[in-house]
C-alpha cells in the first residue's frame, strides 16, 4: 500500500508541483484547500503532468483556524507543509503576513504529532537564514538565522523567519516520533501549470509583457520548481534529513542577466524585456515618492549575500538544474498558458 503525503495548500505554485510529483512517484497525496471548490481547479492543474487516477483527495482547512487539520492529518504518512502567506507588502499590518505563517505552522505541527506523522517537512525561506542586510558580502549556511528583531527587516521576511522559529521551538518540546525537517529555497522560478497562483513567476510575466519597463540592481538566487520539489521529497525520505535545515537556493543572477537570458533565447517572443538597468537611487526615489510597494525591494538593491547549498549536496545528493534553462523554461511555459499580456 502506498505512503499517504499531505501537501498543505494545494493550489499554490509549489504546492501544485509537489502534488504532481508525489503522485508521478506512486505516492497517495492528500492536500488542503480552504475553499472546496477550488479542489477541480487543482485536479485539474495537475493533470496536465499526471494522472491523479483515483490516488488525490482533498481536506478543507485554512491556517488560520483549527477546524480541518485533525481530520487532514488522519492516517497520513508524511506531510509537506508548503502553504504560507504571500506577497511581499503587508501595508500597514506586519501582522497580517507574520500570524498566519508562524500560527499556521504551529497547527499543522500540532495536528501532525497527535496524528503521529513519521515527519514534516517544512517550507521556510533562504531569507531566514541571511544577515538583516543583503549587502553584507559572503556566503552563508544553515547555521545563520536572520535576525527577526531588526527594525529594517520587511515583514515577509519576519514572518518566514519567526514562522520557522515557532516550528524548531514546538518541536524542542516533542518527544514523539514525528520528525521536523525544513527547506530554505530562493527565488522560485519555473514552468507553471496554471495561470492561478503562480507567485514569484509573476516577475518574468511582467518582463515578458513589457509591463517592466526598467530592471532594477538585484540578484536572486534561482531555483527551480521543479527541482525544489525534489528536494522537499529527499528531506522527506532521507534517514538523515530528519531535525535538519537545507538550504535549496540556486544560481545567483543578476536581474539584468534574466533579461538578456530572455531577449537571447525567446526571439521575438522576448522582444518586450526591457534590458534598461535602473539605477539605485532612482527605485529609492520612486519608493519614496511614487510607488512605496518598492519600498520592500530596496533593501536588496545590490545585494551581495549568497548561500550554500552544500549540505543540501552532501546530505541528499541534491543539485540544481542551471538558472538560464529555469528561466527560459519558465518564460515558454508562461507562454504556452497565455499569462503574459498582449
Amino acid at each position: 500500500m502506498a505512503e499517504l503525503v499531505l501537501v498543505t495548500g494545494g493550489s499554490g505554485y509549489i504546492a501544485g508541483w509537489c502534488v504532481a510529483e508525489l503522485l508521478e512517484r506512486g505516492y497517495d497525496v492528500r492536500t488542503t484547500v480552504r475553499d472546496p471548490r477550488k479542489a477541480k481547479d487543482v485536479t485539474d492543474a495537475v493533470s496536465t503532468v499526471v494522472d491523479p487516477a483515483d490516488r488525490l483527495s482533498f481536506a478543507v482547512a485554512d491556517l488560520t483556524a483549527d477546524e480541518g487539520w485533525d481530520t487532514a492529518l488522519k492516517d497520513v504518512d508524511h506531510v509537506l507543509h508548503v502553504a504560507s502567506p504571500l506577497g511581499m507588502a503587508a501595508g500597514k499590518d506586519p501582522d497580517a503576513l507574520i500570524v498566519p505563517a508562524r500560527d499556521g505552522a504551529l497547527r499543522v505541527l500540532r495536528a501532525a504529532t497527535s496524528a503521529g506523522v513519521k515527519r514534516v517537512v517544512m517550507t521556510s525561506a533562504a531569507n531566514a537564514a541571511s544577515p538583516s542586510s543583503y549587502a553584507t558580502e559572503g556566503v552563508t549556511d544553515e547555521t545563520l538565522w536572520t535576525d527577526p528583531d531588526d527594525p529594517a527587516l520587511i515583514p515577509y521576511r519576519r514572518s518566514k523567519t519567526l514562522a520557522e522559529r515557532a516550528a524548531w521551538d514546538f518541536m524542542a518540546d516533542h518527544d514523539g516520533p514525528t520528525e521536523l525537517t525544513t527547506v530554505l529555497p530562493g527565488a522560485v522560478f519555473g514552468p507553471v501549470l496554471t495561470t492561478q497562483g503562480i507567485g514569484s513567476v509573476g516577475i518574468v510575466a511582467r518582463m515578458l509583457s513589457g509591463e517592466m519597463s526598467g530592471i532594477p540592481r538585484i540578484g536572486l538566487e534561482v531555483v527551480d520548481v521543479r527541482d525544489l520539489v525534489d528536494a522537499h521529497i529527499r528531506a522527506m525520505t532521507s534517514p538523515e534529513a530528519g531535525g535538519q535545515r537545507f538550504l535549496a537556493t540556486g544560481e545567483f543572477i543578476w536581474m539584468a542577466e534574466m533579461a538578456r537570458m530572455l531577449r537571447e533565447e525567446l526571439g521575438p517572443e522576448g522582444s518586450r524585456v526591457s534590458i534598461r538597468q535602473v539605477p539605485d537611487f532612482a527605485v529609492r526615489l520612486l519608493a519614496r515618492f511614487k510607488d512605496p510597494s518598492l519600498r520592500e525591494i530596496t533593501p536588496a538593491l545590490g545585494r551581495r549575500n549568497r548561500h550554500s547549498i552544500e549540505k543540501a549536496r552532501r546530505l541528499l545528493d541534491w543539485q540544481p538544474r542551471p538558472a538560464r534553462r529555469t528561466v527560459v523554461d519558465c518564460a515558454r511555459s508562461l507562454i504556452a498558458h497565455g499569462a503574459v499580456r498582449a
